[in-house]
């Protein structure tokens, strides 16, 4: 049993490291049992102190400095350490260690997937690969060769630009790499292995031609087309947005199978998770053709925002990702429709970053301490440090913005910086003092605007009351108000518009005042959501729908729809009332009939909120509860859209198949409409449903229908479970499918079998996710099924999967960071699971999640 609580690292305690490591030349001899690691290191002294170098799992052969071997009383040792002291001011240091790839599982550092060689360094995998100051600020020039078996290693990369090849012998040979840029042991990589390999090239704006290949397993080059156009449409939109310009002759893509994440940004050579790489009409759904896209762009995107330019450290994390994934949302609202996108991308955010700013789990965009750091690869400093770099461009406008990135990229090229670093590069360019939107970095939360309306007829004047208040989080007892950029419009009953401007909010009250109004106006606050808060717009339900009709802002039209949506279904399930809100019902229907000709804001119309959604609004939360109320508004207004169901679906699939965006929306619409017939739950409708499976011409509709069904207790059911699952039996990405389908649609019984299915395979991240993952933070009302039963058998996978892969394992726990706000049953059930597991000699990682979420 573990006991202790796992030590804090503190961003008050940051100190420079003592040496700068000018060069770094490694030689890998590559075996799967047994790969040798030499390195050979220019260093310099920078200031007063010992050489710390990290190290895990590594077998020690030698170290010699300036050419002399050392013996081990020369210096000092640890489980994760090894220290040098009493070190001349420049010298050469090199180490030789081995290492076991193929013992691997953790999948961080050097690992063997598919019987592939490659690498995970982000963000301390590094240190499994030799000994080094494995940290963000310590950035070398590195030098790379490696030696494999030619037969079964014939493709040999890392980072940079390839150098000499050749024979290494009768049977083996080797590769150099030389990356010009210094950078920090995180962004390392290396794949070795035998892969089929799509190419293109790009020329840049300056007229360089950069050679592009996505190495892929064999057989599977085809699906990679799409990867490829995106990464060009990433680097074309680089140069047009921000001006920037790829830095070397090559850019290399390698898709594996086991990876712990979607993709990581290595200079030169990403690795991807091989989910965001491989896409056909008849594998991939539109949902995986555009996540290919934004991920895609968002690795390019690292290439200035991380890469060229790092972060001193990892407290600083938000300043490489939470900017790089304001990125890639313009590249994608850029590529697509920016309303949809913007929808999509704050749905995203409600859904992981409110959930996780009002529970034990919060912490700010910026940290002040970790125990992990694998822990705080987070919502929070993804998804709201993008909407702080967004809010940051309202305030200060488009022109100023566009300075301070070029300022930023500018100054700072090859160095490892921080929040105060880029913000000094906005304050120039702006002219504004920026320390007070500072704090958004430093407090957790997620601010509520109420706004409270009075109406003075006799002079035409609204006053609106905007009051700010900011929740209690762990460590932050008096949250202070923050400031933050409002964009309000007024429009007349007959839907002139009045007003159209941003307000300021930096305190906890402003008011806005409209005068000279002939009637009262109607209100549409936070457009475009251009503030991460929660509002809470005190009007009654009348009014709301008026608004929603007439607004020209397509995020407030959803926004004001979801709101009476939520409204509706909390009554519905906490005994307000028994039946749905008819009106809102053809309020809703009529509003996605007159978006038709925009067909994928038509199927956001028809989204209802998401019981993890649901939970934030009512204390103590009751999932079941909550899944039977949801059922029945989604059943009244699939009777209420039945006969569009029926019109949109008669139509034919757009063919000849294109992932493009007009295409992508139209399936989008007839997969609502499939769902649809799902939630009549009549016979014809399931009829239907089986029809349409079997016709299904592309995995979008065929997913769609399969999911379909197992919401439904159709006689088509269970035959169609399984004829998707022998036809897709050898498509371990298909496959992640079928199992994600069974797990958000069934119960903990059907959980447990699917664990003991033999294609899941604790293994590989995507097979444990697409079943544990899904069911734990999809289908939540199984998951918190009040006997404890959805606990016991994710806690069971995380256990198991902890021993071998902590990272894996910690995220999984991430599901129980609303157990507070349960029913007591459910909580009860919770809290003794948490209970059991802390018991447990949990990892690091997964020791550090029980121990907050238990707070």
């Amino acid at each position: 049993m573990r006991t202790e609580t796992p030590v804090q690292i503190k961003l008050g305690e940051y100190a420079p490291y003592p040496f700068e490591i000018e060069t770094v030349a490694m030689d890998f001899d590559l075996a799967p049992a047994a790969t040798r690691v030499r390195t050979r290191l220019q260093v310099t002294r920078k200031d007063q102190g010992d050489m710390v170098l990290d190290g895990i799992g590594l077998t020690l052969s030698a170290i010699k400095l300036d050419g002399k071997t050392l013996a081990p009383s020369d210096y000092a040792q640890t489980e994760e350490t090894l220290i040098l002291s009493d070190l001349p001011d420049a010298f050469t240091l090199e180490i030789d260690v081995t290492i076991d790839p193929s013992a691997n599982t953790v999948l961080s550092g050097l690992y063997i997937s598919g019987g592939r060689f490659c690498t995970q360094c982000e963000s301390i995998g590094f240190r499994r690969i030799t000994y080094w100051p494995d940290r963000p600020d310590v950035m070398s020039r590195f030098k790379v060769r490696m030696e494999a078996d030619q037969a079964t290693y014939p493709i040999l990369l890392s980072n940079g630009t390839p150098g000499a090849a050749g024979a290494a012998g009768a049977k083996r040979h080797f590769a150099e790499w030389d990356d010009p840029h210094p950078k920090p042991s995180y962004l390392f990589a290396l794949c070795a292995g035998d892969y089929d390999v799509y190419r293109d090239q790009f020329e840049t704006m300056s007229g360089r031609t950069v050679d592009l290949a996505v190495h892929v397993d064999k057989g599977d080059a085809p699906r990679a087309a799409w990867a490829m156009e995106s990464l060009k449409a990433s680097m074309k939109w680089d140069e047009d947005v921000f001006a920037r310009e790829y830095d070397l002759g090559v850019f290399n893509i390698v898709a594996v199978r086991d990876f712990n994440f979607g993709a990581m940004e290595n200079k030169g050579l990403n690795v991807f998770n091989s989910a965001y790489v491989l896409a056909d009409e008849m594998t991939a759904t539109d949902a995986d053709f555009e996540a290919i896209e934004s991920i895609v762009g968002h690795e390019y995107f690292h290439n200035w925002t991380g890469n060229r330019i790092t972060c001193r450290d990892w407290f600083q994390l938000c300043l490489k990702e939470g900017l790089t994934v304001f990125r890639d949302q313009e590249f994608s609202a850029d590529m697509r429709s920016r309303a949809v996108q913007r929808i999509k991308d704050v749905i995203t955010l409600r859904a992981r970053q409110f959930a996780e700013d009002a529970g034990p789990l919060a912490h700010p965009v910026r940290p002040d301490s970790y125990a992990s750091i694998d822990n705080l690869y987070t919502a929070t400093v993804y998804e709201k440090g993008a909407e702080l770099i967004r809010m940051l461009k309202t305030m200060i406008g488009d022109e100023a913005f566009a300075r301070g990135m070029q300022l930023y990229f500018e100054r700072h090229d090859g160095h490892a910086t921080t929040i105060e670093h880029f913000y000094a590069c906005f304050e120039e360019a702006s002219g504004q003092d920026l320390a007070n939107f500072r704090r958004w970095y430093s407090q957790p939360g997620t601010p509520t605007i109420t706004a409270d309306e009075v109406w003075d007829e006799a002079s035409g004047t609204l006053t609106v009351t905007l009051t700010q208040s900011n929740p209690a989080t762990p460590g932050n007892d008096h949250p202070a108000p923050l400031p933050m950029p409002l964009k309000v419009a007024a429009f007349s009953p007959n839907g002139d518009k009045t007003a159209d401007l941003t307000l300021t909010i930096d305190g906890e009250t402003t008011v806005w005042t409209l005068t000279d109004q002939t009637a009262r106006p109607l209100l549409s606050l936070n457009r475009a959501f251009s503030a991460p808060v929660r509002l809470k717009h005190q009007i009654d339900d009348e009014t709301r729908l008026a608004t929603a009709r007439l607004d020209d802002d397509a995020f407030n039209t959803f926004d004001a729809l979801q709101a009476l949506l939520k409204a509706d279904i909390l009554a519905l399930a906490y005994g307000d009332k028994t039946a749905p809100n008819a009106g809102l019902i053809a309020a809703v229907a009529n509003a996605v009939r007159s978006n038709e000709m925009d067909p994928a804001f038509a199927a956001l119309l028809t989204r209802l909120p998401d019981i993890g959604e649901l939970f934030l609004e009512h204390t103590p939360a009751d999932p079941v509860a909550l899944e039977e109320a949801r059922k029945l508004v989604q059943r009244n207004l699939a009777t209420a859209l039945h006969k569009d169901a029926i019109r949109i679906l008669s139509a034919p699939s757009p063919h000849p198949f294109n992932p493009g965006v007009e295409q992508a929306a139209t399936r989008s619409l007839r997969a609502t409409m499939i769902s649809m017939l799902a939630a009549l739950g009549t016979g014809d409708a399931n009829a239907k449903l089986a029809d349409l499976f079997e016709a299904a011409p592309n995995m979008t509709e065929s997913l769609a229908t399969l999911r379909a069904l197992c919401h439904t207790d159709a006689p088509g059911k269970h035959q169609a479970i399984a004829q998707f699952s022998e036809r897709w039996v050898d498509n371990p990405l298909v496959m992640d499918k079928w199992f994600a389908v069974l797990a958000a649609t069934g119960t903990a019984a059907d959980v447990e079998a699917l664990t003991q299915h033999p294609g899941f395979d604790m293994g590989n991240p995507n097979r444990v996710r697409s079943v544990i993952a899904v069911f734990a933070m999809q289908n939540l009302a199984a998951f918190h099924a009040p006997d404890g039963s959805g606990y016991a058998i994710t806690a069971k996978i995380i256990a198991e999967a902890d021993k071998r892969n902590p990272a894996l394992a910690a995220r999984l726990l991430q599901a129980f960071e609303q157990w507070k706000r349960l029913e007591p049953r459910s909580r009860a059930a919770a809290k003794a699971t948490l209970d059991a597991l802390k018991a447990q000699d949990l990892s690091r990682n997964a020791s550090d999640i029980v121990t907050r979420a238990l707070g």
